[in-house]
This record gives structure tokens, sequence and C-alpha cells, in this order.
């Protein structure tokens, strides 16, 4: 009998400082591959990886930044959130300095101010993990 279970990523919002602290905004990537669009970003924990190690190494690949996660936004798991195949992420928030650079999965990598999240552009349910964020942040 084979044991089937999702996939497990990471994805995080990525809050962007300049170097004398002033926040510049988020970062949202464009992703080469499909589904395609905007997305936070992220990818898969290989096996024998920490998710906390697969969330630092992740965003590197991707956008080139050092990150600092320092909040656990929350665990997304709906079975329909990525058309591909069932993922479940584990979502942190980070803190970097610098402005990021698309790398391996990304085309692209940008900052976007809270007040401009292109939200019609957004794939996977990355617009709910933004609302939720921005939930924290009013919280805050």
């Amino acid at each position: 009998m084979a044991i089937r279970t999702p996939f497990v990523a990471t994805d995080s919002v990525i809050e962007c400082f300049d170097a004398r602290g002033e926040f510049l905004g988020i970062v949202l990537i464009e992703r080469k591959n499909p589904p395609h669009g905007l997305a936070l970003p992220g990818g898969f924990v290989e096996v024998g990886e920490t998710v906390e190690h697969a969330c630092v190494r992740e965003m590197r690949e991707e956008t080139g930044l050092a990150i600092d996660p320092y909040h656990l936004l929350g665990v997304y798991s709906d079975p329909d959130r990525d058309p591909r195949f069932h993922t479940v992420s584990v979502v942190y928030v980070s803190r970097a300095v610098g402005e990021p650079e698309g790398g391996d999965d990304a085309k692209t990598a940008a900052l976007f101010h809270l007040s401009q999240i292109p939200w019609e552009k957004l794939v996977f349910d990355h617009a709910r993990i933004l609302k939720d964020y921005l939930n924290y942040k009013d919280r805050c």
C-alpha cells in the first residue's frame, strides 16, 4: 500500500527595506512556468530539509535576497490551491534589505507597495494569503 500525501511547499511575504530601514514594498515574482501570473516567491521543501531552511533557500534562489523569516503567517492546504496538484504551503513573513532580482523559476521579481498589489494577476491562492498578511499587519 503506497502512502499518498500532498507536496509540501513554502512561500514568503518578503518585506523589503533599504539600508536606512525605509520600507520599499513586498516582493512578487512573475512565474516562468504555468500557471503564469504573479505570485509570492516560494517552492518545494526537499527531502531532509527543514521548512525554515527551504524558505530561506527558495527566497534566495528566486529573488537573490537573504531573508529573515520572523513570523509564521499560516499553513495553506486547500486541495484546489494549486491547479497542478495538491500542495500544502507553510507561509512566512520575512524581512530583507535590498531589491529583488528574478532567478530560478522567477522570470522577474519586483517590489510592490501594499496599496498597489495587482490582485487580478495573482495565481494560486496568493490573493487570500496577501489578504491574511494585510489583516496581520493591521493587528500589529
